[in-house]
């Protein structure tokens, strides 16, 4: 399984942007999905969650700014930044709970990936 992240670049504060991840491979059913990002000498945090019934959860630095969606169909993840901050500044990684090859969602087996990341550079 891969996930392959797209949409990062260069914005200027205030501004927004949109990051997808699509994940590919041997899928039989994904669970859960979410977005991390990792600033220059921090660590990574949590900055989405989706789970597979929908519901969303974001951090209280986050909230009502940014949204995350799935599109099931396409196995794919989207992060919708809007108003963004310097402080947003970092990369993110996409992750997924997900249910790969039949043995594993035969035995109900969730197995976690990462995502290379996607670098978002937000300009005062």
């Amino acid at each position: 399984v891969q996930l392959q992240a797209s949409g990062g670049g260069l914005v200027q504060s205030g501004k927004s942007l949109r990051l997808s991840c699509a994940a590919s491979g041997d899928i039989r059913a994904i669970d859960a999905l979410a977005w991390y990002r990792q600033a220059p000498g921090k660590q990574r945090e949590l900055v989405a969650h989706i789970s597979r019934d929908g519901s969303t959860n974001y951090p209280d630095s986050i909230l009502g700014r940014f949204i995350i969606s799935r599109d099931t169909a396409k196995n794919t993840v989207y992060l919708q930044m809007n108003n963004l901050e310097p402080e947003d500044m970092g990369r993110y990684y996409c992750s997924t709970s997900l249910y790969s090859g039949q043995y594993c969602l035969v035995h109900k087996t969730l197995k976690d990936f990462w995502g290379q990341g996607t670098l978002v550079t937000v300009s005062s």
